[in-house]
């Protein structure tokens, strides 16, 4: 009988397609860990001066490319969603989660990298450009270990701005080296250019799905805005599940005061729109990525305290619980050993909807210009940029706009599979 195609298997897809399209761009990452590896044992201090936030990302997102998978098969069994059956969501939800973990291998351009916009602005998807390669100040090669890490370094780790490239329409090198851009008409000498049997090297760019007014790459800040999305999502919810659960166990179980004084705390969020408190902070305190994540974790922490509360009160007479609380167990411990294994599945539900209102929330602020799409490629700016070129390149907001609702669309079907899986009732429904 012929098997389902599961969560699994479509993992194990993915990681093989990404070994056999990035392998150059992986092989280059361990030949950079390799010398940085020999460069910390023969001097330790400056191997560690070397280690930049990018070159610690693309280091640490080759090591995933390894680690990972051997993780999730060797714990498979464990992992009851992985034998899944695959759907949309599934699908998406894994493409998001391989963006966030490793999104340097995913692509490996820089998202703020611009250069030549009269050139690469507003292209279509699947546009090419042709590039022509400068021989530039940088190391090409060398014998000591410093100098071969750098090497290595300069080919996988993309920066904002290359001094090396020009992107150009065409070239001639019938006797001088002219080449055109736009209709500019430019002349180089052989050595500044990188050669190959004497001629130039020119490769050619593929802009999958265009580029915005600045001729960024608009794959590139797709991928690692998810990254943003996805970071700041459990950042927030990490706080509002600490409060929730803090806040609801403490007025169900000691009750009196407690219940009192929280209650009318979350009556009193509830009672007028968030998104006012929420523009209120950010504009008085910044709109920094840590001020963000705490502001929306504050934010979402009052369904989960009603969930909590109801059911701490539900528990807190039977009598598995009595019998524990006479043993001396202290309120942390009745918290974690008796009552979140209980209400574990509500729980979790909830933060899983959670994570999908904050994903909405912090795209919302950024294209009102209050989230973080001014520091990081965030899809709320990206829609927000792309309103002004709607009728001239309707992609700058079609590929943000329909990864928002689609990521949106994944939480939710997520947070309805779990309650199925976790919930027996419902799997007898």
């Amino acid at each position: 009988m012929k098997k389902n195609f599961k969560i699994w298997h479509f993992l194990l897809l993915v990681w093989l397609v990404i070994l056999l399209v990035r392998i150059e761009l992986l092989l280059g990452i361990y030949k950079m860990i390799f010398y940085w590896g020999i460069l910390f044992f023969n001097d330790s201090e400056t191997a560690l001066k070397q280690i930049s936030f990018d070159v610690f990302d693309n280091i640490l997102s080759g090591l995933l490319l390894i680690i990972i998978p051997i993780v999730f098969f060797s714990f498979r069994k464990k992992l009851i969603f992985l034998d899944s059956k695959l759907s949309i969501a599934a699908v998406f939800s894994v493409l998001l989660i391989v963006c966030f973990l490793i999104a340097p291998v995913v692509s490996n351009k820089n998202p703020e990298f611009y250069k030549n916009i009269g050139m690469t602005k507003l292209l279509p998807p699947l546009s090419t450009v042709n590039i022509l390669h400068f021989r530039g100040n940088a190391i090409t090669k060398g014998d000591s270990p410093l100098e071969k890490f750098i090497v290595a370094k300069n080919k996988v780790v993309r920066k904002t701005f290359n001094e090396t490239i020009q992107y150009i329409d065409s070239i001639s090198v019938d006797g001088k080296i002219i080449y055109y851009q736009n209709e500019s008409v430019n002349e180089v000498e052989k050595t500044e250019l990188i050669l190959k049997d004497n001629d130039p090297v020119v490769t050619t760019q593929i802009f999958l799905l265009g580029s915005d007014q600045f001729g960024r790459d608009i794959f590139a800040r797709l991928i690692y805005g998810a990254r943003i999305s996805l970071f700041v999502g459990l950042g927030s919810v990490v706080i509002s599940l600490f409060i929730g659960l803090t806040f609801g166990f403490l007025a169900g179980y000691s009750g009196g005061i407690f219940d009192i004084i929280f209650s009318r705390i979350t009556d009193m969020f509830l009672s007028f729109p968030m998104i006012f408190l929420i523009v209120l902070v950010l504009a008085l305190f910044g709109n920094s990525l840590l001020s963000v994540i705490i502001v929306l974790g504050f934010s979402g922490w009052m369904s989960l305290f009603k969930i909590v509360k109801t059911e701490v009160l539900s528990i807190k007479d039977k009598n598995y619980f009595v019998s524990a609380r006479l043993l001396g167990l202290s309120k942390s411990r009745l918290l974690i050993k008796e009552i979140l294994p209980v209400i574990i599945v509500p729980v979790v539900v909830n933060v899983i909807f959670q994570f999908g209102n904050v994903i909405i929330a912090e795209s919302a602020l950024s294209y009102l210009g209050l989230g973080l799409g001014n520091n990081y490629s965030s899809w709320g700016s990206m829609i927000q940029s792309g309103q002004e070129y709607l009728s001239s390149a309707w992609w700058m907001i079609f590929f943000p706009g329909i990864t928002l609702i689609f990521t949106l669309l994944s939480a939710n079907s997520f947070g309805m599979l779990l309650n199925r899986t976790m919930n027996p009732r419902l799997q007898n429904d």
